[in-house]
């Protein structure tokens, strides 16, 4: 009979895994190592791309883990090397440049960037820039107009099924799959005793609140969550420690109190 999953962490990583300024996650290895130790799975969940995941997932060791991409608008099998076709991002593109002009001037993709400003924007070397430009489902960018322009470009995206998720620095448009809804698959997939969800941004939300537990780590660099109603009843949590110092000790925590 094989053996039950005691635990599948679910993570975001710019902000919560990933230090914000510096990219490095070397603070969060002790917690890393001692879930490899229980046998616990770590699913990392972000807007990343393929690319840029797969090697990330390699350097910390999860490649026997499927990984949440652009925002839950995909999925990397375990073990995957290969990066998906574009099939879906050259659609999104071009119902994208079929808004109205004043809407569509006003957002700046990842498409309409050269690799300097990707890489200008999100702090990221000019080869993870690259990669950061490889994409397969979603499209994130930067709105430049005014809040009421905003929900206008929303609602046009709205007729053409495209979704657009406010992350930790961009507003990623989509298809409408999120990281809430990969989660269910890989958890009906697995089958894990308990799941905990970490992350520090709006669109990590369904994601925290879908978890057994989940908790949001301090970001400094943005505004804080609103309080979430599953807080008063002590389901999720907050850190204090930012980044992946506060990811390290929340799971650490959690694994505490688990007594696995």
């Amino acid at each position: 009979m094989p053996q039950i999953l005691p635990l599948l962490v679910f993570s975001d990583l710019d902000g919560t895994l990933i230090s914000h300024e510096t990219y490095r996650w070397d603070a969060a290895r002790p917690a890393l190592d001692r879930l490899r130790d229980i046998g616990a799975g770590v699913v990392l969940a972000s807007s990343k791309t393929a690319p840029e995941i797969i090697g990330l997932r390699r350097d910390m060791g999860l490649e026997d883990w499927p990984a949440i991409v652009e925002n839950g608008a995909g999925v990397l099998d375990a073990q995957a090397t290969d990066v998906p076709p574009d099939t879906d991002y050259k659609r999104l593109r071009m119902a994208l440049n079929q808004l109205p002009r004043a809407s569509r001037a006003s957002f700046q993709g990842f498409g309409d960037m050269s690799v300097e400003h990707v890489a200008d924007a999100t702090g990221l070397s000019l080869a993870d820039a690259r990669n950061a430009q490889t994409r397969a489902f979603s499209e994130p960018g930067l709105w430049q107009g005014t809040q009421t322009g905003r929900m206008e470009f929303m609602a046009h995206l709205a007729e053409h099924g495209i979704s657009a998720r406010e992350g930790g620095r961009f507003l990623t448009l989509s298809f409408g799959q999120t990281k809430a809804d990969r989660m269910a698959e890989i958890i009906a997939t697995y089958r894990p005793r308990v799941t905990l969800a970490l992350g520090d941004a709006p669109n990590d939300v369904e994601m925290l609140e879908t978890a057994d537990h989940g908790v949001i780590v301090a970001n400094p660099h943005r505004a804080p969550l609103p309080p979430l109603p599953a807080e008063a009843m002590g389901r999720i949590t907050r850190t204090t420690l930012p980044g992946p110092e506060g990811w390290n000790r929340a799971v650490l925590e959690f694994i505490n109190q688990l007594n696995i």
